[in-house]
């Protein structure tokens, strides 16, 4: 869809060391999101790119890879290199038993 430019990562591969950017709307973050993970809605990322590391493996991850993939593209035409999209999204993340926390961190779902 997105072309071999844009390069993923199964969700089962992503480790605590990896900076785990999330960049779904602030209801599906509310509802819920992988314990950990960063907060940064794509609508948002222009303004805010300063908050994405550049020296760390960095996974984006919003509901099914669509999103994610476009915000992967986009750090990269923009100096990102270890950035990659977790594939499948956090439906993918739900399906291989991976927590989801609600804000208040009750147990979460992905909407």
């Amino acid at each position: 869809m997105f072309g071999p430019q844009v390069p993923t990562v199964p969700v089962t591969e992503i480790t605590d060391d990896t900076y785990l950017l999330d960049v779904r709307e602030d209801d599906e973050w509310a509802a819920g999101h992988a314990p950990g993970a960063h907060h940064l809605p794509m609508s948002e990322l222009p303004g805010r790119l300063a908050e994405v590391p550049t020296d760390r493996d960095v996974a984006v991850v919003c509901r099914s890879g669509g999103r994610s993939a476009q915000v992967v593209a986009y750090l990269m035409n923009n100096g990102w290199d270890q950035v990659r999209n977790a594939d499948g999204g956090m439906h993918q993340w739900v399906a291989v038993g991976r927590p989801v926390v609600a804000e208040d961190g009750q147990p979460g779902r992905v909407l």
